[in-house]
């Protein structure tokens, strides 16, 4: 990849797919701010992983190791849900590590989180002969105790950037989708959502590459 170029998901896939080290489980990472489109990209590389490389992927959201609602009820941080110190990272960093070690074949479990219920789901995806895992997640490259380990269990780290103006507008959308009113929405937004996304930002040097989104295709903003 180079700096300046504009490239599909199926040559990000062609990229990815050169990098697999065969003898075991190639771990990508793709961190970013909420909203910047990490989920999209994550499964849309994956599918094409599989689909025009011939390479089983599957991705594993760090949503997933949310910790539960009646956890956070129990210390009153529900309010707080989805700033670092509200997911399991310890749990995160166990799984992480068994994704990239394990040998292919053996079953690896996987949770989600529901957005329905609020809650995460455990083992509700499961790895075997997988050889790339796309791990997406808003605090990958995050320099903090727990969190600084993360970056030992990824291969590689890309960095999915997005103006701020389109978060916000992309976090309201969700907000009101996930039934919360217009007021609601923009105290999430101004209290939790933007101050996540502005330490993210401080993240953004330490990934291999940054991308931003354009329209159908990612622009190359830098490599190190």
């Amino acid at each position: 990849m180079r700096a300046g170029s504009e490239v599909s998901v199926t040559e990000l896939a062609v990229w990815v797919s050169a990098r697999v080290p065969g003898e075991r489980r190639y771990v990508l990472g793709i961190a970013g701010p909420p909203a910047a489109g990490k989920s999209t990209l994550s499964q849309n590389l994956a599918a094409s992983i599989t689909t025009a490389c011939g390479i089983g992927a599957e991705i594993a959201p760090m949503d997933g190791f949310h910790k539960t609602s009646a956890e956070l009820d129990a210390v009153g941080a529900r309010h707080r849900k989805g700033q670092p110190d509200t997911f399991d990272v310890g749990g995160f960093l166990t799984r992480l590590k068994l994704l990239r070690e394990a040998p292919l074949g053996a079953r690896v479990g996987w949770p989600i989180y529901d957005r329905e219920l609020h809650d995460p789901v455990p083992d509700a995806i499961t790895f075997a002969d997988e050889q790339i895992a796309v791990v997406e997640g808003n605090y990958l490259l995050l320099d903090d105790p727990g969190w600084a380990e993360v970056r030992s269990h990824l291969d590689e780290v890309w960095y999915l950037d997005a103006e701020e103006g389109v978060i916000e507008q992309r976090l309201t959308d969700r907000h009101l989708l996930g039934g919360k009113t217009a007021e609601q929405a923009q105290s999430k937004i101004a209290d939790s959502d933007m101050p996540n996304a502005r330490l993210i930002a401080h993240t953004r040097d330490r990934a291999g590459v940054v991308l931003r989104g354009t329209s159908g295709s990612y622009l190359i903003c830098e490599v190190r």
